[in-house]
Formats: structure tokens, sequence, C-alpha cells
């Protein structure tokens, strides 16, 4: 399957298609945060191949902070990994470890460039691992040629754009830690004309990404259809409307150029996996717990002013909190 589009983003946790610009056509990891000392289920998802032709093999190199590495045999590839020494001893619940596995090798399948699939790994993330985001270098083979998605930003431009990404893992502290972290704002509600738009929300986004998703609901109580055809948002450089759905077996998403249409006495639903909004080319990250304003622009109903809750990497649903209406 072709993927035109990054998330999500760690932010977006499907690995999708659309015609229209190519911003994250590169393989990914389907959860992109993971909790320092604790157990870290690495799903590789591949969207495409090499120019057409069709994977045949896959390679992933483990980076220092993760531990106990042990990948998933997958039918009809052979699985091979290689080892070396840890930089530091690693405690396996009281037995020391002092190597483990670096590089995992699936090879000898045929994976081709019009599908999509997922090679999964199991693993520690080291109790002394620093918190921040680290990178887990993924290469496709192909019989003519390779996509190496090794790339990481220099440190002094976290938000530098690079042409062949590796994926993402923000590393978080302890789960007791993350108690403290702030919590998602309260959603909040507003009536503008004969519209009505519900607990707009969005993910936080790691250090570096440079798209995010927004979900709300909106509602037409009038007799008139409406129409959403843009907004904006003040760390974005572009805003758009998007669908994504299931063609012929293939998650595939697109620009809605002309908008999403409220019909009168309707209600649509933005959610991941459906309809929702892209802030692209994002200047800074998307912060857990910190709203952000933006706007709304309808065809009839013209600019909305709202806010979105942001709610932590990798959020399903709309994060919980009370309700506080605006007109």
């Amino acid at each position: 399957m072709k993927i035109a589009h990054a998330a999500a983003l760690a932010a977006i946790p499907f690995a999708v298609s659309f015609s229209s610009i190519n911003v994250q056509a590169h393989s990914t990891l389907e959860v992109s945060q993971a909790t320092i000392g604790a157990g870290y289920k690495g799903v590789v998802r591949v969207p495409h191949g090499c120019n057409g032709e069709a994977t045949q093999t896959l390679r992933v190199s483990i980076p220092d902070e993760i531990a106990n590495v042990k990948p998933m045999p997958k039918p009809g590839w052979t699985l091979a990994t290689k080892s070396a020494p840890y930089a530091a001893p690693f405690n396996n619940h009281g037995k020391m470890m002092h190597e483990g596995v670096k590089e995992i090798v699936w090879s000898g399948g045929a994976l081709p460039d019009a599908h999509y699939d997922e090679f999964v790994f199991t693993g520690t993330i080291i109790p002394g691992a620093k918190a921040g985001t680290i990178y887990v270098p993924v290469i496709q083979e192909c019989a003519n040629g390779a996509e190496k998605w090794v790339e990481t930003p220099p440190a002094h431009d976290t938000n530098a754009r690079l042409k062949n990404p590796a994926p993402q893992l923000v590393l978080m502290q302890s789960a007791q830690a993350q108690t403290h972290m702030p919590a998602p704002a309260a959603t909040k509600t507003y009536s503008v004309g004969a519209l009505r738009i519900e607990a707009p929300w969005t993910r936080a986004t790691p250090k570096g990404a440079q798209i995010g998703g927004g979900y709300l609901k909106i509602t037409n109580t009038g007799k008139e259809a409406d129409r959403l055809v843009g907004g904006s948002l003040p760390i974005a450089g572009r805003f758009e409307v998007h669908e994504m759905a299931t063609v012929d077996g293939v998650m595939k998403m697109r620009h809605l150029p002309q908008g999403l249409e409220i019909k009168p006495g309707a209600s649509v639903e933005l959610k991941p996996g459906g309809y929702h909004v892209m802030f692209m080319q994002l200047k800074e990250p998307l912060v857990a717990g910190k709203p952000v304003k933006g706007t709304l622009v309808f065809e009839k109903t013209g600019t909305v002013e709202i806010e979105y809750s942001v709610a932590p990497i990798g959020a399903r649903e709309m994060p919980a909190g009370g309700g506080h209406s605006h007109h």
C-alpha cells in the first residue's frame, strides 16, 4: 500500500495514503511512545515497496535504549538476528545480560508495493534511558533497490525536514511520573449560527513531527447545508480537511479540496480513522495538557474561533473533561 502521509503521526496511528501530497510515505512505529523501565511492543508499519517493487527484506536496527529484544516470526519470511554487547549491562529480572539483539532481519518474503504489512518485536526500555526521542532505523530491500528510513535530525534542529526519516520513539518517565503530567483541558462546545461544534481535540506530537490531526463533532441545526472548507492553527503552515476510508481493502487518506458537507439536521464526527483535519508543516510540537487555539472556516457560517484540547501521544479518543459552551 502506498502511503502519502506521515503521523501520525506518531500522532496518527494508521499507515495511510492520499493523492495530493507526499508527506509521510515512510515506515513508522505504530506505538510511538514508551515508558522507561517498562516493556515495549514495537510494530513496524511498512506502507509500500521500492519504486513499485515488492519488499523482500526488512532490516530493523535496535537502539541502545532497547534491550531484551525478541522478534516475532512471520509466516513466509526467514527470521534472523544479529547480537552485540550492550553499551551497559542490562538487569533482566535479576539476571545481568551483557549482550542482546541489535538488528532484526526478515527476508525471503514478498510484500507487494500495493500492500501494507507489519513486523513485530518486543523489548524493554532500559531503566537508565534518558527521556526524549530515539530512532529505530528501518531498511526495506527490494529486487533492484532499497528504501532506507535511517535519517535523524541534527541535535540543533529537531524540526529539520528529512527525506528519509527513521521511525521515532518518544521515551517517557515511569508510569508514576506520568501521573503528574498535566491533564487535558476541559473540552468545549461552540454555537455559531446554525452550527454546534463540540469537543475539539488533538494529540501531542513528538519533537520534529511535521503533522498532527484535529478531531471534533459538528451538528447543523439549520435548514440549509453548510460545508467545512478549511481553517488555521498558528503553529501550522497548512490546514486541510481529510477523509480516511477503506477502498478495495486498502486504507487510504485523501484531501477534500471541496471541504466536508454538513447536511441540515445532521451531525458529522471527525475522529481518528475517519474524517479529520490535518495540521501540516508544524513549527513546534503539540504538548499534552496545553490547549491550542485555531479557527475553522465554513462556506456559509464563515470563520469560527475554537480551542483544541491536547491529549497524550497516541490517544484514540477524545480526552475526558467537563464541557463549556461558547456562543
